[in-house]
Order: C-alpha cells, then sequence, then structure tokens
C-alpha cells in the first residue's frame, strides 16, 4: 500500500519489468465439455466456439456464462449444461465464466443519475430488459453512485488471461493485476477498470457463500 493509504502494487519490483501477455486480436474462444456414456467411457459432449454476450448499457465489456449450477452435481454426467438462472451462484451454487474490458473501461452500468454528454440519461426500459435477460440478477448488485461497485455472497476465483486490470475496494484501495495473477475474493465489494491500451480478459469461478446479515 502506499503512503496515502489508496493503492497496493501486485508484484515485486523485478515483477514490474516482466513482460506483458500480449493481448491477441479478438480470437476465437473455444469450450470443450466431458462427459460419460451409461457405460462409464468419458466422452467429447461437446466442442465448439462461445459467443460472447454483449449489452447495450455496458458497450465493449464482453462476457462469457460458460458453465455454472445452483445445485450439487451428480456424477457421472452426460455433459449437458446445468441450469443457471442468475449471473451469480446460488448458497449451494458455482459458476465458471470470463469477461473482456477493452482498454480505458470500468464495469459500470448507466443509472438514472449517469451522466452522459452532459445531461441526465437513464437507461431505458429496452436496456434494462436485455440486461436482466442476458445477465440476470447483475445489475440489481452494481452500486448507483459508486459505479462497477458490486458485492456478491460468494468466494470468487479470478485469473487474469491476458492484459492488465485494476481492481478497485473499499476506500480507493486498488491493486494493479497482469497476466497470469489471480485474486481469491472472500464476499468483497469491488470493481474492475481497464486502464490499459489493451484489452484484457480474466477468467472466474465463483462459490455460493453463506453471508452473516448485520442485525
Amino acid at each position: 500500500m502506499s503512503k496515502s493509504g489508496r493503492s497496493v502494487s501486485s508484484a515485486s519490483p523485478h515483477e514490474h519489468t516482466r513482460k506483458q501477455t500480449t493481448a491477441p486480436a479478438h480470437k476465437e474462444v473455444h469450450c470443450v465439455v466431458t462427459g460419460q456414456t451409461k457405460s462409464g467411457k468419458s466422452i467429447i459432449a461437446s466442442h465448439g466456439p462461445m459467443k460472447p454476450l454483449t449489452v447495450g448499457m455496458i458497450p465493449g465489456i464482453e462476457f462469457y456464462r460458460i458453465w455454472g449450477s445452483d445445485a450439487l452435481v451428480g456424477l457421472p454426467c452426460d455433459g449437458m449444461p446445468p441450469a443457471q438462472p442468475q449471473y451469480f451462484p446460488s448458497t449451494n451454487g458455482f459458476r465458471f465464466g470470463m469477461f473482456s474490458l477493452p482498454p480505458a473501461t470500468s464495469t459500470h452500468a448507466p443509472t438514472e443519475m449517469a451522466q452522459q454528454g452532459g445531461s441526465a440519461q437513464a437507461p431505458t426500459s429496452a436496456q434494462l430488459e436485455e440486461m436482466e435477460q442476458k445477465l440476470p440478477g447483475l445489475m440489481k448488485l452494481l452500486e448507483a453512485d459508486h459505479p462497477g461497485m458490486h458485492t456478491s455472497d460468494s468466494v470468487d476465483f479470478d485469473v487474469v488471461v491476458f492484459g492488465e486490470v485494476v481492481l478497485e475496494l473499499d476506500d480507493g484501495v486498488e491493486v494493479v493485476l497482469k497476466a497470469g495473477d489471480c485474486v481469491i475474493q472472500n464476499g468483497t465489494r469491488h470493481a474492475w477498470h481497464n486502464r490499459s491500451s489493451q484489452r484484457c480478459l480474466v477468467a472466474f469461478s465463483l462459490v455460493g457463500a453463506q453471508r452473516e446479515r448485520s442485525t
């Protein structure tokens, strides 16, 4: 942490000089899902490209909702995707996915008080409907008075695949994460920012957790 108490570096002085993994020019992402037949033979259940989800309220950001479940998974599994009705998992659920941020971008969505073109502009009903349809439950966790900040009842395992991203926590504390760096977030309030000149990609696994509510 710096003397101001607002920033934390993610690497030692030697690591600061390491070369960064160059972000590929929108390389198509493929996903392989395995399964088992009734006889127990392991098979490739599916293999193909994944199309990212984009929403008009947060242009440029790409989301990959790859896998997840809100119930205990039984084995053997035939490789058919379980239901994951909400973006974040339930207490007993999990999620696996990725998101990418273009340069000079934060994971925020416009609110009724957002300033666009010098005047306040609320998201349209069509934008809100699209957001809820593609990323159900995410909008309600985004803080209106601090764009991008959100808190989920989950333990998050995040890995930077390529590029560079800034993780912001409470009190303006920030940490810079580069390709290969990882984060374990224990249900903490946070936001993501890409202040670099290249797109970054972050892979994540979310495990649902039980939060004690203050009385």
